[in-house]
């Protein structure tokens, strides 16, 4: 058995340094690594370029991160919920690089299969094809421009997962599983925390999401907020 865990999340990232490229996984604020943000905050690390869905919240996630000025650069699909990030965008104190959601997650998982590139047509025609090459293939008999987007390669990847092994295989539960898996296939350096950490042998095999050939660090993370952005409640109807 190769053992993989570390005892926590600043023993985690205590190798991510200042300038390097880190990849997050989650959708907004579901299945995101509080930890592992939490522990980058704490470390100080500066100048990161960040690749996630979007950029969390003004308090939570990595809004943090940007309230700390931490991240450089931010790659992303939505950012609509972060007024800080707003702010820092338009005052050019932070490089933004807005990417269609399936390109984003389509140049993750390329990374994770050792492609270096994809085409795809979304994109072609508009500002994300600007400096690009865009090459004309025919597919099931149509004939299109396809745009050519590199597959991402961050040095670090971070990753929350409901369940994991000490061999670094994970399991997510529900919608969190959104970009986990994604994020975990393309990091050289892939760390996962999770809710709960078992012995190997434990996980339904036919359960596993992320193998643990793409993990190299797991811990069990603590102190889980799970934050919802927006909370919305619909009216009880009165039947008097």
């Amino acid at each position: 058995m190769i053992d993989k865990t570390v005892s926590n999340a600043l023993e985690a990232v205590k190798d991510i340094q200042d300038g390097m490229i880190v990849s997050v996984g989650g959708f907004g604020l579901c299945g995101i690594p509080e930890n592992l943000i939490a522990a980058l905050i704490e470390k100080g690390v500066m100048d990161l370029t960040c690749i996630s869905n979007n950029a969390g919240v003004d308090d939570f996630g990595l809004g943090l991160l940007l309230q700390k000025k931490q991240i450089k650069k931010m790659i992303a699909s939505y950012v609509g919920e972060n007024a800080e990030f707003e702010r820092q965008m338009l005052s050019g104190e932070l490089e933004v690089e807005l990417i269609p959601q399936g390109t984003l997650a389509t140049r993750l998982m390329a990374g994770g299969y050792g492609l270096p590139v994809i085409y795809t047509p979304a994109g072609v025609g508009t500002e994300v094809a600007e400096g690009k090459e865009v090459r004309r293939f025919t597919f099931h008999g149509v004939e299109k421009d396809y745009l050519m987007e590199y597959a991402f390669e961050p040095d670090y990847a971070l990753v929350k997962a409901w369940k994991g092994d000490r061999e670094g295989n994970l399991v997510y539960r529900g919608t969190a599983q959104n970009f986990n898996h994604a994020v975990a296939m393309c990091g050289k350096i892939t760390i996962a925390e999770v809710e709960e950490l078992v012995e190997p042998g434990e996980l339904d095999p036919n359960h596993i999401h992320t193998p643990g050939v793409f993990v190299q660090h797991i811990f069990q993370g603590e102190r889980y907020e799970k934050r919802i952005e927006q909370r919305t409640v619909r009216q009880r109807e009165n039947h008097e």
